[in-house]
């Protein structure tokens, strides 16, 4: 038999068809389906959990990424073989530009999972390799539902999460199902537990319950009122409940929050100023409830946060500050004091919207006010997408690489 010589430095792809060829990598190949405008909705929507590698073809990175993809669906195909549990998939982004923009893909190659057809918040950001992506899968696999076998256990909860506990009459139920399917989507923003037969019977006086647990040992329960035969209600019901209306942005998260695509209304505040947050928030729950899913509401920590406030003139001394970053400019709202004012706040978030804020940062106050805003530029990028002020300081630096010097300096 002749040995196969191969060269170091040999494109790594051409050892990938070598290798298919001769038989010597994984046996049986994955399909990895092409999805376009047609496709799309019925694989994602039919799939427990898809993959998606939005890429491009004159990305390296994207032409990188290929060979590790789809040998990592080979492996966790071996494992998982029903081609209904688990999808990988991919869209080529320049061929399908709408699908890009529906799903705001901004930089290539991204990977996003879908659960059931729901896109999640939280896209793949772990290494590129075939056993890191295939542990990502098998991770998505474990059920996210822990169950009680005994009530014991609910009075031993981590009261600094969020708790969902369920009391089910039997597991194989509709309830159930449905039940287990949102704790599936919130897993990362909630702890989901359930308890059944005899174990749950005293729970259960009117029939299968439903209950969440505050943070903080002293908050009572909330229980769910609605169906839990309908999916759209318990999971709005369940979302309110694990993801806070007043978020705190990090690190880790900055860059994700920015991919939800709407602007940010941000607190900047000292970390042992909470007052100061529970205003805030009391203020965003009585004024801006009904601007929620059109702009974020966020808490950042102005000590790890300094540069962010450099540029928008501002010091941890001058801490407590609001701004809202609109992806393009950021604006101060003028006098933190003014924040318990009925309506300031929430004419604030209108102004942004209205075009207002903007308009007034190019061409001054309009003629009717006499105590506008403070306007901040803080960079601006012709023709790119949206980029929160945290992601983009001007064309040669971004603000996440500020953020990650923050970081560091600490």
């Amino acid at each position: 038999m002749k040995l196969l010589v191969v060269s170091a430095n040999l494109d790594v792809r051409f050892v990938t068809v070598i290798l298919l060829v001769m038989g010597l990598s994984t046996p049986g190949q994955t399909e990895i389906i092409s999805l376009d405008s047609a496709n799309i909705d019925d694989v994602l929507n039919n799939a427990g959990v898809a993959l998606v590698n939005f890429y491009a073809d004159w990305c390296r990175f994207s032409q990188m990424l290929h060979p590790i993809f789809e040998e990592a669906s080979n492996v966790v195909r071996e494992q998982f073989p029903d081609a209904k549990q688990v999808v990988f998939a991919r869209v080529d982004c320049d061929q399908h530009s709408d699908i890009a923009q529906r799903y705001r893909i901004t930089k290539y190659p991204t990977l996003k999972l879908f659960r059931n057809g729901m896109m999640m918040k939280r896209e793949y950001r772990g290494q590129r390799s075939v056993t890191a992506i295939a542990d990502f899968i098998r991770q998505q696999q474990v059920d996210p539902v822990k169950e009680m076998l005994s009530l014991e256990e609910a009075k031993t909860l981590d009261r600094t999460k969020r708790n969902i506990i369920a009391y089910f009459e039997k597991k194989d139920s509709d309830n159930y199902h449905i039940y287990e399917k949102v704790a599936n989507i919130l897993r990362d923003d909630c702890t989901f537990l359930a308890a059944f037969g005899d174990v749950s019977q005293s729970e259960r006086f009117s029939g299968d319950n439903v209950i969440y647990k505050p943070v903080g040992e002293s908050v009572p329960d909330m229980v769910y009122l609605g169906s839990l035969t309908n999916f759209d209600l318990t999971y709005a019901w369940a979302q309110d409940k694990c993801v806070p209306l007043v978020r705190e942005i990090t690190f880790e998260n900055g860059e994700e929050l920015t991919e939800e695509g709407i602007p940010f209304l941000i607190l900047f505040h000292l970390k042992e100023d909470t007052e100061s947050l529970e205003n805030f928030q009391h203020e965003v729950a009585r004024q801006l409830i009904s601007e929620k899913g059109s702009i974020n509401f966020l808490h950042a920590d102005c000590d790890k946060f300094r540069h962010p406030l450099l540029h928008i003139q501002k010091t941890p001394a001058d801490c407590p500050v609001i701004a809202i970053d609109s992806f393009r400019h950021m604006y101060v709202f003028p006098e933190f004091k003014d924040l318990s004012v009925p309506g300031k706040l929430r004419q604030f978030v209108l102004d942004l919207h209205s075009g207002k804020l903007h308009r007034e940062f190019h061409h001054g106050p309009d003629p009717t006010d006499s105590t506008p805003g403070q306007e901040v530029l803080v960079g601006e990028v012709a023709s790119s997408p949206p980029e929160s002020s945290f992601q983009k300081l001007a064309p040669s630096e971004t603000r996440y690489t500020i953020l990650r010097r923050d970081r560091d300096e600490l």
